[in-house]
């Protein structure tokens, strides 16, 4: 008889507002952006690639966050038909990409530029702003910012 163990992570929050008030937590620069998503990358202990998208309104409070992909070591597979449909449902003006590297070096690759333009774009069509993207470093304290890079 084989015995197995299974670990179950279960977390439920409620959060309420009141209607029409605007979140307390406003995104205005890189670094509180990579804050966040050193919080959302505390709750996945793998060695995968996440990608969330997070909406802001017109004063850069913070709206909602999804996660859009999680994929391999080295990739993940994101559409912009998933980061900026959940943005128009929201009514928010901008957004933000945050995604991980696994390997620890937040240094944009070919592919995250490719991708960063695709949804820059595609966001600029739908008249919503591409803030910035966030690569954070697993494992290390760093990140880098494309919009501060000058790459949006």
């Amino acid at each position: 008889m084989t015995t197995r163990r299974y670990r179950l992570k279960l977390a439920t929050w409620t959060v309420v507002r009141e209607c029409g008030a605007p979140s307390p937590r406003i995104l205005s620069t890189p670094a509180t952006v990579a804050e966040l998503a050193r919080d959302l990358l505390r709750e996945h202990d793998d060695d995968k690639e996440h990608f969330w998208a997070i909406f802001l309104n017109a004063q850069n409070h913070y709206l909602l966050h999804t996660e859009v992909s999680v994929g391999t070591q080295s990739a993940s597979l994101v559409h912009p038909r998933e980061v900026l449909g959940p943005a128009l449902r929201e009514g928010a003006t901008s957004v933000i990409l945050i995604h991980n590297h696994p390997s620890g070096d937040p240094t944009p690759s070919r592919e995250d530029l490719r991708l960063t333009r695709q949804l820059r774009d595609a966001a600029a069509l739908l008249d919503l702003n591409l803030h910035d993207h966030i690569i954070i470093g697993n494992g290390t304290a760093s990140w880098a910012s494309m919009a501060e890079r000058g790459l949006i």
